[in-house]
């Protein structure tokens, strides 16, 4: 490739250009070169980091940390997961955006992602031009859950006491996070008083929905069902317009008087912009086998998670519209961090 640049700098056929046009291909031919000597060498440089955009102990880690493991065994090369947490996940995804665009820095996001634009008007990347969309893990439904030490037992108990206006908290994984507008939207649409408790993340918030310091509590069904397992939350509704499989018992809001109320979860793996096409097919179709796998499937799935295992043909018009929704319903409703 190099050569070829050089002999086209000195081509006959081009003497009438000028050149400040020579060099412009030229550079953009040795670009091209550098570009497909890193995706044929790529990923056997360094190990892999995959950055987790929420704390430890929340379903973006686990998530990761499930992913990190397979991918290892797709690419035969170490995937480390490293745990950035803050502002729903902006701090991380800035890591991401800034990182060099080798192939050697990844991110998973939650949810939260489609949401900080419209929230956060002074974020520091763009989200759209700023970051390669390269996978979408698949959804979930959110659960909302009382604590253990609640006097609620049921959706229908809440909804009533609510009518009758009495206060009640919620907390979520962080302000602006799927789980805050949607039950914020409820709670709009219904007229109740409820308080948002922001969280910086799903470890810190499950803890203190475990100990009985929030009253109530809404996450994925993968964070959520844990707590309810070892018998620290009581399952109210989940967010999706059908039941989940793994919790059949629990209504929908849909179901319970919120007809068409639908809110699911999800979870999507990014890179910093301008890597290099091959290397973006190449690790989308490492991870969409490795959600493939029977042993990851089973992880996510008894967790409540709907595998999509879908490209940037799919993920980047998802994000895109996720953007756009919840950008317009927080300035409609004046939502505020």
């Amino acid at each position: 490739m190099v050569l070829l640049a050089l002999n086209f700098y000195d081509h006959p056929s081009l003497k009438g250009e000028s050149k400040m046009f020579k060099k412009c291909v030229v550079v953009a031919l040795l670009g091209l070169s550098a570009s497909l000597g890193l995706a044929q060498e790529w990923p056997t440089a360094k190990p892999i980091r995959l950055i987790a955009v929420f704390p430890p102990g929340g379903s973006v880690d686990q998530v990761s940390r499930i992913l990190a493991e397979a991918l290892r065994l797709q690419l035969n090369q170490t995937v480390v997961v490293e745990n950035i947490g803050g502002a729903s996940g902006v701090v991380g995804t800035q890591a991401v955006a800034r990182a060099a665009p080798d192939g050697y820095t990844f991110g998973v996001v939650f949810d939260t992602h489609g949401v900080n634009p419209g929230l956060k008007p002074s974020m520091p990347f763009d989200t759209l031009k700023d970051l390669e969309h390269i996978h979408l893990i698949g959804t979930a439904p959110m659960l909302l859950g009382a604590s253990k030490g609640s006097p609620v037992t049921s959706f229908a108990q809440l909804v009533e006491a609510s009518k009758a206006k009495q206060k009640t908290s919620y907390g979520t994984i962080g302000a602006g996070s799927l789980g805050h507008l949607a039950l914020a939207s409820l709670a709009k649409t219904a007229g109740f008083d409820w308080t948002h408790v922001p969280y910086r993340g799903g470890g810190p918030l499950m803890t203190d929905a475990a100990g009985g310091h929030v009253p109530l509590v809404v996450g994925s069904l993968f964070l959520v069902k844990p707590q309810v397992d070892a018998g620290n939350v009581k399952p109210l509704v989940v967010s999706t317009s059908k039941r989940s499989r793994q919790m059949p018992d629990v209504p929908t809001i849909a179901e319970s008087g919120f007809p068409g109320f639908d809110a699911p979860a999800w979870w999507g793996v990014i890179g910093p912009a301008k890597l290099p096409p091959a290397v973006i097919s190449r690790f989308n179709d490492a991870l969409a086998k490795a959600l493939r796998t029977p042993e990851v499937a089973q992880k996510l799935n008894a967790q409540g998670i709907d595998i999509l295992a879908a490209g940037p043909e799919v993920f980047k018009p998802f994000v895109d519209k996720q953007i756009s929704t919840w950008a317009k319903f927080i300035k409609d409703n004046n939502i505020t961090e």
